[in-house]
């Protein structure tokens, strides 16, 4: 809640300190965030600003692109510049973070200034840093600077529209520029410019031509840049989608009106239910009587709304291509603060409000939310798209009579119908409601088991556990690159994005198969010589690589992740894999009945192998036996149902080459045993879960 302004102390004094307050407590809790969880967005931003502030240029893993906003990069170039420890420099990307969005406030407040007091001004000040979304402070995405941006192109819009002067004109324009600079969606910003002119003769009762006189220069100049721009590409033997760089595909696909109707609703529903529906039911009031209302309130309405159009079908039909099983609430939530600003607005009018007015609005508002199909949409990518699918989640717990819908909906009648029966004169008292929802849902967005702080926490220990997150430039050398490895099947990509990230030393990445991302990577594969080499038939060369377990090349360990089964190596050639394992199901531990190990350029030594087996399914323990062709005899270890088991066999090269085979007794069929309860039609043995090889001293 904030105070009242006193009348010795400026509302903008007031409005300073909750951008100062704001920063601080943003600064706080970003330290809670321990690394980056949003991939890939997180590492290209991330990659453009140490690339900027190195050398001037927009490169990601060394590779030129287009089509990403690059004023996010330059704003926290600075860290990266520096800092040359990447985890000191990341932490002060998040105080950047944190500086910039709290500046939303001020465009937040002299929006609200136009339509209501210096005091309900003030309060929107503090609610538009008071949004769930502010979490993102603690993450490398643009959503922090295109969040303040955005208002101030809308402050500037609600101008334009009370007085379109040339020059007002020009300065919308160009921030409509330097939004689309940082994200490409500001592209929803212009046909919302474009249209509100027209809202707004139709709110004031007047004639269209006359009403759109003064915006001639609006409209020639658009019309005529979008003409130069397509003139231009089509000269380059491009198409006007081509001005959209990375996101130029969007214009490449075919779109069903039905998808996109059905997404709309569903984000709006979700933007409902994250502002706690009051707000809905009185932006939906405060429309009715539009034409009833002030000149301010009519142009902020007339920005407003095709803005909030625009912007949700452009989110909408990019979600039915490219994200079918999300709701991206981070696409959407800028629209936040035009909602709050519209319910204080309302709330200090305490406008006549006819019963039937009250209960549409309401009804609207409160059931809103329920169309939204929960099964599909909850679940791992609300974590980074929706704080307040996160919040449903969160309550899975604790559902009224165990339904989501039961439990939405009670929540939210109970929301709504604060705004049937709070008196007129009490109407101020429904944006302190407003408030306290956000406080209330402040600790499972943010601290609860699918929020910001576990979602990071649970990245960073997918990809870094036993070390520190700069682990890598600790090993090597200052200057030496390191190659990344993914060898993918069981190791986690993660461990390839959160390393790069925190480590400068991380070069090029190789990966056995693609990752389906559209970041610069190699493929390569081993061949029968042991040797690796990309897809044109080059070896691939490295000084340094980051590998896990499951490739052992001809070099000195130098650093290990233990946990993770992580190593840099320092190679003593091109990259060569040592050790090949065969009997292990791709992708998984699990043997069959036969394994194989064997290992090139062998001298001899001992192998160690981790074993463990699974209980629920074994009855009896398994028998696995290492025989050595060297030494013809075997060695045998009993798995037991829980736990761990070790199996060390001394090994002896033949040729050079080491070999041990392992026999598994017994074996079962999971979908045999389980009378089909249990799908897997494998034939298994046991869990090989690592393979460490000491050589001979």
């Amino acid at each position: 809640m904030v105070a009242e302004p006193s009348r010795g102390t400026s509302p903008r004094v007031w409005v300073a300190a909750i951008v100062v307050a704001s920063a601080v407590f943003r600064i706080v809790l970003s330290r809670k965030i321990p690394g980056p969880f949003i991939f890939t967005d997180e590492l290209t931003y991330s990659e453009l600003a140490k690339s900027f502030a190195a050398s001037g240029h927009f490169l990601v893993r060394g590779a030129p692109t287009g089509g990403y906003g690059v004023v996010y990069p330059v704003l926290i170039s600075p860290a990266y510049r520096l800092f040359h420890n990447l985890p000191q420099a990341y932490a002060a990307v998040k105080v950047i973070n944190s500086i910039v969005m709290s500046l939303a406030a001020i465009p937040a407040y002299l929006l609200a200034r136009r339509l209501v007091s210096p005091r309900l001004a003030v309060f929107a000040a503090a609610l538009a840093v008071a949004i769930p979304s502010l979490g993102y402070t603690g993450t490398v995405m643009t959503e922090n600077v295109f969040y303040p941006l955005f208002l101030v192109v809308v402050l500037a819009l609600v101008q334009m529209l009370e007085r379109p002067t040339f020059g007002r004109q020009l300065w919308l324009l160009a921030l409509v520029g330097v939004a689309f600079a940082t994200r490409a969606q500001a592209v929803a910003i212009v046909p919302a410019l474009l249209v509100a002119p027209l809202l707004l003769a139709f709110f004031e009762r007047k004639g269209v031509r006359a009403t759109l006189r003064p915006f001639v220069p609006l409209y020639a100049i658009v019309v005529g840049g979008g003409a130069i721009a397509l003139g231009a590409e089509i000269a380059r033997g491009h198409s006007l989608r081509d001005l959209l760089g990375a996101y130029s595909v969007v214009g490449s696909r075919h779109y069903s009106v039905r998808s996109i109707a059905d997404f709309a609703l569903w984000g709006a529903a979700d933007l409902d239910l994250y502002l706690g529906v009051i707000p809905f039911a009185a932006a939906i009031l405060l429309v009715a009587r539009v034409r009833s209302e002030s000149r301010p309130v009519q142009a902020f309405i007339a920005a407003g709304i095709p803005l909030a159009v625009s912007f949700s079908l452009v989110v909408a039909a990019f979600n039915t291509q490219f994200a079918n099983n999300r709701i991206e609430e981070r696409n959407l939530f800028y629209l936040a603060p035009l909602l709050l600003i519209a319910l204080l607005a309302w709330a200090e009018k305490a406008a006549p409000r006819t019963l039937p007015w009250r209960i549409g609005a309401v009804t609207l508002a409160a059931l809103l939310p329920l169309t939204i199909p929960f099964h599909r949409f909850v679940g791992d990518p609300v974590r980074s798209d929706s704080s307040a699918l996160v919040l449903v989640w969160s309550a899975y717990r604790h559902l009224v009579a165990g339904s989501v819908y039961l439990t939405v909906g009670l929540v939210c009648v109970a929301l709504g119908l604060l705004v049937v029966i709070v008196p007129r004169r009490a109407a101020l008292a429904l944006p302190l409601v407003v408030a306290a929802w956000f406080v209330a849902t402040f600790v499972p967005i943010f601290h609860g088991p699918h929020g910001f702080e576990r979602s990071a926490t649970g990245a960073v220990f997918q990809g870094i556990r036993g070390v520190n997150r700069d682990w890598i430039d600790r090993a090597v050398p200052r200057g030496a690159r390191a190659a990344a490895v993914w060898s993918g099947g069981k190791q986690d990509i993660a461990t390839v994005y959160e390393n790069e990230f925190f480590n400068r030393s991380v070069g090029r990445v190789y990966v056995l198969e693609p990752t389906g991302t559209d970041l610069a990577e190699t493929r390569f594969r081993f061949g029968h010589d042991g040797f690796a080499r990309t897809t044109t038939g080059q070896l691939v060369r490295a000084q340094y690589v980051l590998t896990d377990g499951s490739i052992q090349p001809d070099g000195v360990r130098v650093a290990r992740d233990a946990p993770l089964d992580l190593t840099v190596w320092r190679l003593n050639g091109p990259l060569f894999q040592t050790t090949t394992v065969t009997g292990l199901y791709p992708g998984d531990s699990w043997s069959g009945a036969h394994v194989t190990w064997l290992r090139r350029r062998c001298s001899g030594g001992t192998l160690t192998v981790m074993l463990s087996s699974d209980p629920n399914l074994f009855l009896r323990p398994n028998k696995v036996t290492a025989t050595t062709g060297a030494s013809s005899h075997g060695r045998t270890v009993i798995v037991p149902g829980h736990g761990y088991a070790t199996l060390r066999v001394p090994v002896l090269p033949t040729g050079g080459t080491c070999v041990v085979e392992f026999a598994v007794d017994p074996t079962l069929v999971p979908n045999a045993i389980t009378g089909g309860k249990n799908p897997d039609p494998r034939r298994l043995g046991a869990h090989f879960n690592s393979f460490d090889f000491k050589p001979s001293q």
